[in-house]
């Protein structure tokens, strides 16, 4: 399969602008799975929460409706991160095929500021059966908790998408560690640009990235450039967790010891 990260540079609050610019981003490179960033329509330093309530959707908002076109159109899959109103505001990513929504993710743990706007997750870490394998889902911050990605190679993800909105350093190089650690692929998908709004300003880092089972970076994209990167993985590669002939990590744990 082909696992494509598009690394946008979007604008605060001009959701019809940068649903565009990413199609405008896809449309020049086929792939299989397309990963969006993290709040990838709305941007993402929130003031307030008459801000979050304005600009949050319904899963089957336009953001939604824009990408799932485009998924029926290409045949293809898209994870994307969105701002989602189901009562409470959640900091969202949502899976779509070419038949329209499969599912839904919301991030558990919720980093700085978010605290502030947004309720934490309340559907668990589900994994999604796709013609290509097992997907999971994290956004951003979930990559510090090691038993969240643990959580969905136990349930079978051979892939973990994971849009991202990275300001610190660390999360490129961990991610190395959270695939080795549980031998999956792993496709983060982070912004580039700054926000300076309500007495924050937030640089994010760039470098989204494709990580296979061995931890080896497929590809990894510099910290200003706008654009996409699309990476060939063969997920079932992902299934097997031995490491040499006596050594299987799922197999090997000590559950015993670790409560």
């Amino acid at each position: 399969m082909k696992i494509s990260v598009v690394q946008t540079h979007p604008k605060f609050g001009e959701n019809t602008s940068n649903i565009k610019r990413a199609i405008e981003l896809m449309s020049g490179s086929p792939a299989d799975l397309y990963v969006l960033p993290e709040l990838c329509n709305t941007g993402y330093n929130f003031v307030d929460e008459n801000e979050v309530r304005a600009l949050a959707e319904e899963t089957d908002g336009p953001t939604m409706r824009s990408f799932a076109e485009f998924a029926s159109e290409h045949r293809c899959h898209i994870v994307y991160g969105f701002a989602e109103n189901a009562g409470n505001f959640y900091n969202s990513s949502a899976l779509l095929g070419p038949s329209g929504l499969i599912g839904i993710y919301r991030k558990i743990h919720l980093f700085y500021r978010e605290t502030l706007f947004f309720t934490p997750g309340d559907l668990g870490l589900p994994v999604f059966d796709l013609p290509f394998g097992r997907l999971g889902m994290m956004i951003c911050f979930d990559w510090m908790f090691p038993e969240a990605a643990r959580t969905l190679a136990l349930k079978g993800a051979q892939l973990i998408a994971h849009p991202s909105n990275l300001v610190m350093p660390y999360c490129p190089d961990a991610m190395v560690t959270r695939c080795l650690e549980n031998r999956v692929f792993a496709a983060t998908a982070n912004r580039i640009g700054e926000e300076d709004r309500g007495g924050l300003k937030l640089r994010y880092i760039g470098k989204s990235e494709v990580v296979s089972h061995k931890g080896e970076i497929l590809h990894r994209m510099g910290e200003a450039e706008e654009g996409i990167a699309v990476c060939e993985a063969d997920l079932n590669s992902a299934s097997s967790k031995k490491i040499n002939e006596y050594n299987d990590l799922f197999i090997n744990r000590r559950t015993d010891y670790y409560a």
